[in-house]
C-alpha cells in the first residue's frame, strides 16, 4: 500500500471546463451562451498542428460513420424543411392580400379564399412538424455519437495516466494534467454535442436561404449581398478592439482567481501575521482591474448587435423600396417580399454563427491536441512477458498469517540519473538481511527518497539491478511488488470518507474486527471512540477535522491493518506528542518485528537500534554501519549526530 499526494480535484472558475451552451440549431439569435456577442471578442487557443490532430480527433468518430451519416441527413432534411415555411407563407399572406384588394376596389367576385389558406397553414404545420422530428432525431443520435466518443476517449486517458512513470507526474503540477484529462476532453464533448450539429445547420441554412431568395428576386439578393460586407467589416473592427480587453479580463481574473484561493487556503496565517487589510486590499486591487477590464470587454462586445441591427435595417429598407417596385411593376408578389425580408433577416446570422463556431473547433482542436500530446507521452517499462511469484516456503510462513516473502533486499552496482548528463546514483552496493531495521539518513537532497523511489520502481534503473528474494524487479509485476510494500509517509494522505474507509484502505476486505484490532495497535483507537461518530466519522477533503498528529494514527493503523513484507517509515512519528511517540514506537516496533523495513530518519535518535545505517550525500552512500560503529570512525554520520545533539541541547538549555 503506497501513500500518494492529493490534488486539485477540478478545474479552477473560469478554467476551459466551463462551457456556456450555444442556441439551438434553427435558432439564429445571439444569446447569453457562447453563440453571444462576446464569443467573438474571446481570444482563442490555437493548435500547433491543426490538420493532423483533427485527422486523428476524426479516427475516434470514424467507428460511428454510420449515425453520422444519419446526423447529416436529418440536419439537412429538419433545415430544409424549416426553410420552406416562409415562401409558402407568403403565399397566404398574397392570397389575404389579392382578397383585400379586390374588395377594396369593389371587383366582382372578389373574395378571400379561406379553404386556400388553411391548406397552406396545415402544409405548413406538416412541414414544421417533419423538421422538429428530424431535429429530435438529430440530436438524439448526435448525443449518443458524442459521449460514446468522449468516453472512449476519457478510457484511453485514464489508461494512459496509469502507464505513465512518477517522473511524468513530478515534472507537471496536479493542475496542468487534470486540465487536460477533465477540462480538455470536456471541451471536446461540448463541441461534439452542440457545435458540430450547430454548424452542419448554419451552412445548410445559408445555402437554402441564398436559393430561396434567388427563386424569388436576383436583384433583391444582390442588396441584401451587397449589404453583408459593411457588417463584417464592422464585426471585425470591433472583435480586434473588444480581443484585447478580454485578454485583460482573463488575466485579471486568474490574478484575483488566485489570491482569493490562496487567502482562502492560508486564513490562519493570514489572521495570525495580522495581513486582513492587506489582503483585502490586494483582492479590492485586482477586483478593480477584473471590472474595468470586464466593462470595457463587455460593452465594445456589445455593440455588435446594435451596429448589425443598424445596418441589417438599411438594408431591410433597401430591400423593401425594391420588393415594392418589383410589385407595382408585378414582377413579384406582396407574399414574396415576406417571405424575403424574413429570409434577409435569416441571411447574416448563419454566417456570423459558423465564424463562431469556427473559433470554438480552433480551441477544440487545441484541446484534442493537449490530450494526444498526453497519450504520445513515454509510458513506463512494459511488464516482464513471464513474471516471477514471490512466495515463502509454507513452513516459514507464521501460523495464522498468510505467507509472505523473506525480505532479503540487494542493490547491485545501481546506477541512476534523472537527466542523461546528471548522474545521481553510481554503482550503490546494498545487502539486506530479511527482518532487518535499515535506516537512511542524510541532508536534504542526498538521494534519500530516491532511493525508495527505485525499490518501489517508481523510476527505472539507469544501470545495476535490485532484487528482493533473488528476484529482480523488473522480473515481478509492479502491482505484485507494490503490494509488498506498506509505507508511512511524514506527509499523511487520507481521503474525503469515514474513518474505517481509511484504515480499511490498508486491506481489501478488511473486518470490521481486523480494522480496530489496527487502530488499537496504532493507539488511535481511543481518540476515535470520542469522536461524535466513532468509526463512522466522515473526513473532509483535507481531512481538518482532525490534528495531524491523529492524522498520522490513521495512517500508521492503515500500514499495520496491510501487513506488509516489507515497511518504509519516512519520520512516522514526528507530527504526534511524546507521549503517543512511545507507544507508537512500540507498535512500529511489533510491527516492524519479522519484517525488513527502510526507516528514513531525520531524528538521529530514532534509530540507534538500526541493523545498518545508510548515510547518503549527493546521491551515493558514503557510509553504512552500525550507530556505534559509525560514531567511533568520526566521519560524516559523526558529524551529523554531533550537531543535532549539540542543537538540541542548545534548545533544552534555553527553555
Amino acid at each position: 500500500m503506497s501513500e500518494q499526494q492529493k490534488g486539485p480535484t477540478g478545474g479552477g472558475p473560469g478554467g476551459p471546463g466551463q462551457r456556456p451552451s450555444g442556441p439551438a440549431p434553427g435558432n439564429f439569435g445571439f444569446g447569453p451562451g457562447r453563440g453571444g456577442p462576446g464569443a467573438m471578442g474571446m481570444p482563442v487557443q490555437k493548435a500547433k498542428d491543426f490538420k493532423g490532430t483533427l485527422r486523428r480527433l476524426t479516427g475516434y468518430l470514424r467507428p460511428h460513420r454510420t449515425a453520422l451519416l444519419i446526423v447529416l441527413l436529418t440536419a439537412v432534411l429538419s433545415t430544409v424543411f424549416s426553410i420552406l415555411g416562409p415562401k409558402i407563407m407568403g403565399k397566404a399572406t398574397t392570397e389575404l392580400f389579392n382578397g383585400i384588394v379586390g374588395k377594396v376596389q369593389g371587383t366582382p367576385g372578389a373574395a378571400i379564399d379561406f379553404g386556400y389558406i388553411w391548406q397552406i397553414l396545415a402544409v405548413l404545420g406538416v412541414l414544421y412538424i417533419i423538421s422538429a422530428l428530424f431535429s429530435f432525431i438529430q440530436q438524439y443520435v448526435m448525443a449518443s455519437v458524442a459521449q460514446k466518443t468522449v468516453y472512449d476517449l476519457r478510457k484511453d486517458v485514464n489508461e494512459k495516466l496509469e502507464r505513465l512513470p512518477l517522473k511524468f507526474f513530478d515534472s507537471r503540477t496536479h493542475g496542468e494534467i487534470l486540465s487536460r484529462a477533465v477540462n480538455d476532453v470536456d471541451n471536446i464533448s461540448g463541441t461534439l454535442q452542440q457545435s458540430l450539429t450547430q454548424f452542419i445547420t448554419s451552412f445548410v441554412t445559408l445555402v437554402g436561404v441564398i436559393v430561396m431568395m434567388l427563386t424569388i428576386s436576383p436583384l433583391m439578393t444582390l442588396i441584401t449581398v451587397v449589404t453583408l460586407p459593411l457588417s463584417f467589416v464592422a464585426i471585425k473592427m470591433i472583435a480586434k478592439r473588444s480581443q484585447l480587453y478580454f485578454k485583460g479580463q482573463q488575466k485579471a481574473l486568474g490574478e484575483l482567481n488566485g489570491h482569493v484561493e490562496e487567502m482562502y487556503t492560508g486564513h490562519n496565517i493570514v489572521k495570525a501575521f495580522g495581513h486582513e487589510k492587506k489582503s483585502v486590499a490586494k483582492f479590492n486591487e485586482a477586483n478593480e482591474r477584473l471590472y474595468e477590464s470586464g466593462w470595457r470587454a463587455q460593452f465594445v462586445s456589445g455593440m455588435i448587435m446594435p451596429i448589425m441591427g443598424f445596418i441589417g435595417n438599411i438594408g431591410y429598407v433597401l430591400v423593401s423600396v425594391a420588393g415594392g417596385l418589383l410589385v407595382l411593376h408585378k414582377s413579384i408578389t406582396i407574399g414574396d417580399v415576406q417571405a424575403f425580408i424574413s429570409y434577409s433577416r435569416q441571411f447574416a446570422m448563419p454566417i456570423t454563427q459558423t465564424a463562431q463556431i469556427a473559433n470554438i473547433i480552433q480551441s477544440t482542436i487545441a484541446s484534442a491536441e493537449r490530450i494526444f500530446e498526453l497519450l504520445d507521452e513515454e509510458e513506463e517499462v512494459p511488464e516482464a512477458a513471464n513474471p516471477t511469484a514471490l512466495a515463502a516456503p509454507a513452513k516459514e510462513s507464521v501460523p495464522g498469517k498468510t505467507a509472505k516473502v523473506r525480505g532479503n533486499v540487494s542493490f547491485n552496482h545501481v546506477k541512476f540519473r534523472y537527466k542523461d548528463d546528471a548522474p545521481l546514483i553510481e554503482d550503490m552496493d546494498i545487502h539486506v538481511q530479511s527482518g532487518q531495521m535499515i535506516a537512511i539518513v542524510g541532508p536534504t537532497g542526498a538521494g534519500k527518497t530516491t532511493l525508495i523511489n527505485l525499490l518501489m520502481r517508481f523510476y527505472e534503473l539507469s544501470g545495476g539491478s535490485i532484487t528482493i528474494d533473488g528476484a529482480s524487479l523488473t522480473d515481478l509485476k509492479r502491482g505484485d511488488l507494490r503490494s509488498l510494500f506498506g509505507m508511512v509517509l511524514q506527509d499523511t494522505w487520507l481521503f474525503n470518507g469515514t474513518i474505517r474507509d481509511n484504515i480499511a484502505y490498508g486491506r481489501s476486505g478488511a473486518t470490521e474486527d481486523e480494522v480496530v484490532a489496527a487502530a488499537r495497535a496504532a493507539y488511535a483507537d481511543h481518540f476515535i471512540r470520542t469522536l461524535p461518530d466513532g468509526y463512522d466519522t466522515i473526513l473532509n477533503e483535507e481531512a481538518s477535522n482532525i490534528s495531524q498528529g491523529q492524522k498520522q494514527l490513521l495512517t500508521i493503523a492503515r500500514a499495520i491493518l496491510a501487513d506488509p513484507a516489507i515497511l518504509i517509515l519516512d519520520e512516522a512519528t514526528s507530527s504526534v506528542d511524546t507521549r503517543t511517540e512511545i507507544h507508537i514506537q512500540r507498535a512500529m516496533s511489533e510491527l516492524m518485528e519479522g519484517r525488513t523495513s527502510f526507516v528514513i530518519a531525520h531524528r538521529l535518535s530514532t534509530i540507534r537500534d538500526a541493523d545498518l545505517i545508510l548515510v547518503m550525500n549527493h546521491g551515493t552512500v558514503i557510509e553504512q554501519g552500525t550507530h556505534e560503529g559509525l560514531l567511533a570512525a568520526g566521519g560524516f554520520y559523526a558529524d551529523l549526530y554531533e550537531s543535532q545533539f549539540s542543537t538540541q541541547k542548545r534548545t533544552q538549555d534555553v527553555s
